[in-house]
């Protein structure tokens, strides 16, 4: 299985660094917020649902960093951790949908302390996680009644495991079910520019 984003038990978050695909399979590991962000602003993860999960892990990363048990001095420094993620990528949208599910989370454990609130932002952050790989699996599950035994799939940009927390992908999620069931597909990946994630990515992950 592809574990495109990775969260520990300790908040830490790892990442494959697709920028090396395929000649190298490297995992990053993230030990602040700060890692996180870059790693998304420099095209270690790409994809919108990846994005939006590193992101959530970033954050709760950050956050278990921040050293008061003052919940107002934590909620000045949680906002400038929510501040530097949005900066990261403004054009992704599972990205400040991500940044929003966090924030709330926090709101919501405000009256139960510091401790509370990190741990509540770590278990967001996780459940955005397998919510993502869930939903995948649901979309190959029911797109790939649409494909038939023999067919071929003309794919663009990537769409699979790499582009969500991993797994299954969305597009390439349905291709990924019919090869589970038995069917034979042939899937063509076509270039995309400026980083070519179709012929390096999407033929890695076919492979």
């Amino acid at each position: 299985m592809i574990e495109t984003v990775r969260i520990g038990e300790d908040g830490r978050v790892f990442l494959i660094d697709q920028r090396k695909l395929p000649v190298e399979e490297v995992i990053l590991e993230c030990r602040n917020y700060v890692e996180v962000a870059d790693a998304i602003r420099n095209m270690v993860v790409r994809g919108a649902p990846a994005i939006g999960v590193a992101a959530a892990g970033g954050i709760a990363l950050g956050a278990g960093g921040i050293e008061t048990t003052d919940v107002e001095k934590f909620g000045e420094e949680f906002r400038k951790i929510l501040d530097a993620m949005a900066k990261t990528r403004p054009t992704a949208v599972n990205l400040f949908w991500a940044i929003e599910r966090m924030k709330k989370a926090a709101d919501e454990t405000m009256g139960a302390g510091v401790g509370e609130m990190k741990r509540s932002l770590l278990r967001e952050a996780r459940k955005l996680l397998e919510e993502d790989i869930a939903i995948n699996r649901e979309i190959g599950r029911n797109g790939e009644t649409l494909l038939s035994d023999g067919d071929t799939v003309l794919t663009h940009c990537n769409a699979g495991a790499l582009a969500t927390a991993g797994s299954y992908g969305t597009a390439l999620g349905v291709v990924k079910v019919a090869h589970e069931r038995g069917k034979k597909i042939k899937v063509l990946s076509c270039e995309t520019r400026p980083f070519l994630q179709g012929a390096r990515l999407t033929a890695w992950e076919m492979m």
